[in-house]
């Protein structure tokens, strides 16, 4: 009953079915009640009465057509409404029709319309009196009786009007916020990509530029002994091995597995000389405590040098490389890659041109700026990051 009584207060969004059949069970109820609280008012009132103005079975005529005039209550409420009131100076019958449209009128516009609408009802209670050769009750009660149903009608439908719209706007806020809901999941599987493609790029293009130094390296030496060979074969071997397990860590990130530990400002030594294993020659200077930096400021210098190592290996083989990392806590953290472009001795390693573009990024995130660029044969790769106290 409850559910019956919610359809018939609150329409459903849009034009479906279900909303139409709630309305032609609206209006066979509204139709109904019309016709049985008039039938009740013939009996009750002045119209079966010797002093009537007219017979009660014009009365009951009138009521008749009134109500008839219901069924195009929903499109033309107000118009309705302006048609029947007259009626109600000579039917008593006609005030159950008056009644529902003052209800819809409500319902439908503004409360200062429908009060004066009730206002003009209740003012033919008068104009009926007065018709009457002899009335059997006071005119107070005429007034009282109809003063009583016009305010009852109107303050339903005013209510019904105020529920409708309070309900529409929690279809609406919840509308938003579903549509918002679904913004932030987009976003952030858009940002966790973004991260899963940048930490597989800072990766795979690390270890795999030492597979291809190592490579290019059996390439050209053809005359490598047995030993050497082996030990590039071995070499490749393992960048091979350790980019795999790289590989198989970012994946296990994206089947929701525990993300394990990342390197920091601690595992720098490592990474130099893994570099250094791989041929490279690379200096190394740090003033900047491996336990100061805060942990993510501490993976985002470890990746901007390693990125910074990939890059000298890919497109300056064979330069000697500069590593530099100063600053101060409270104010920022300076990272300096530098690599000798004249040194450079083999064809470089072509790249997709991402790596300085997701290196950007990565600073930004960190509150940092990046510069590149080429001094005469020196290319300079330089990070300025907040380093708070």
């Amino acid at each position: 009953m409850s559910a019956l009584l919610f359809a018939l207060l609150v329409p459903g969004p849009g034009d479906d079915m279900s909303t139409r059949r709630r309305d032609r069970l609206a209006d066979a109820i509204a139709i109904g009640l019309a016709t049985v609280y008039g039938a009740l008012m013939v009996p009750l009132g002045d119209a079966t009465k010797p002093g009537a103005a007219i017979p009660w079975q014009v009365d009951v005529g009138i009521g008749v057509l009134c109500v008839l005039t219901l069924v195009v209550r929903r499109r033309h409420p107000r118009a309705v409404a302006l048609a029947l009131l007259p009626f109600g100076a000579m039917s008593v019958m006609a005030t159950g029709a008056i009644t529902v449209a003052l209800f819809t009128v409500a319902v439908r516009h503004r409360a200062a319309v429908v009060l004066w609408l009730g206002a003009a009802n209740v003012a033919t209670a008068a104009v009926y009196f007065l018709l009457q050769h002899d009335p059997p009750f006071p005119l107070w009660v005429d007034l009282l009786m109809r003063s009583v149903v016009t305010a009852a009608a109107v303050g339903w439908g005013l209510f019904v009007r105020a529920y409708r719209r309070l309900t529409q706007s929690l279809r609406d806020h919840a509308a938003r916020l579903e549509a918002e809901q679904h913004l932030r999941v987009e976003q952030a599987r858009l940002t966790e990509r973004t991260r899963i493609a940048r930490e597989m790029h800072d990766v795979l293009a690390h270890r795999l530029s030492l597979i291809s130094l190592h490579a290019g390296a059996l390439e050209v030496r053809t005359d490598a002994r047995p030993e050497e060979t082996a030990l590039a074969a071995g070499a490749i071997r393992g960048s091979a091995h350790e980019a795999l397990q790289e590989l198989r860590t970012v994946f296990g990130i994206l089947r929701d597995r525990p993300e394990p530990p990342q390197p920091d400002l601690g595992d720098l030594p490592d990474l130099v000389d893994t570099a250094r294993a791989s041929g490279m020659t690379v200096g190394f200077i740090s003033t900047v405590p491996a336990d100061g930096p805060a942990v993510m400021l501490g993976r985002t210098v470890y990746r901007f040098v390693q990125e910074g190592l990939t890059n000298a290996r890919k497109h300056a083989p064979g330069s000697d490389v500069q590593v530099r990392l100063d600053g101060t806590a409270g104010a920022e953290l300076r990272v300096t890659v530098t690599n000798d472009l004249a040194q450079a001795h083999r064809s470089p390693i072509p790249g997709s041109g991402l790596g300085l573009v997701g290196l950007r990024e990565r600073v930004a995130l960190a509150g940092g700026r990046v510069e590149h660029g080429t001094d005469r044969d020196t290319f300079r790769l330089q990070a300025w990051l907040p380093w708070p106290p």
